[in-house]
């Protein structure tokens, strides 16, 4: 089975989600945001884009969404799948890393087996204003309307907080469900 590639967008956490599917016995493997379209569609099952600094330093990470494969964005993921489907990112009123209780309003795949309400860790240095048209909202704050969002037709997720770190509630619920979809979509 293909390993899963994490996206590097040089966030100081991409090494952590690395860790974390390694940890879950997830095949996965780093790589470069300016890794050839080719190698990524030949390479993987599912595509995780990680977390940084600069949606101007996102590479190519906004041409790996529309390679028929499932895509988890993390953070600036998140971003750059919002911005790619017609939607709007602005800073945030409160940056910089912290804690934050977010609402899940639709338990859908990718957030299976969540309570209705948890404790994550996230940067709102940015966040996704205007959601995309085609997208369902996931999850809430009192600081961010669109904390998760997904596709409504295609296996495409975001989220706004850190899974990978260990302040987030069971993080790793949401690389087991992203697994799972994985799973399902070469099985089809």
């Amino acid at each position: 089975m293909l390993p899963l590639f994490v996206v590097n967008n040089y966030g100081q956490f991409n090494h952590l989600i690395l860790r974390a599917l390694r940890d879950l016995d997830i095949d996965a493997k780093l790589i470069p945001n300016t890794t050839p379209i080719e190698d990524v569609i030949a390479g993987c099952r599912g595509i995780i884009l990680g977390g940084g600094p600069d949606i101007s330093r996102a590479g190519m990470s906004d041409q790996y969404i529309h390679l028929k494969k499932p895509v988890l964005g993390i953070c600036l993921g998140l971003h750059v799948i919002a911005q790619t489907f017609g939607g709007t990112v602005q800073s945030g009123q409160k940056g910089g890393y912290g804690a934050v209780e977010v609402t899940i309003t639709d338990h859908d795949t990718i957030l299976t087996g969540y309570p209705e309400k948890m404790q994550v860790w996230a940067s709102h240095a940015d966040e996704v204003i205007v959601l995309p048209v085609g997208f369902n909202r996931l999850a809430t704050s009192s600081i961010c309307g669109n904390e998760a969002i997904a596709h409504k037709e295609l296996p495409v997720f975001g989220i706004q907080w850190h899974p990978e770190v260990s302040h987030t509630f069971e993080g790793y619920r949401i690389f087991e469900n992203f697994n799972h979809i994985c799973q399902d979509q070469t099985e089809v």
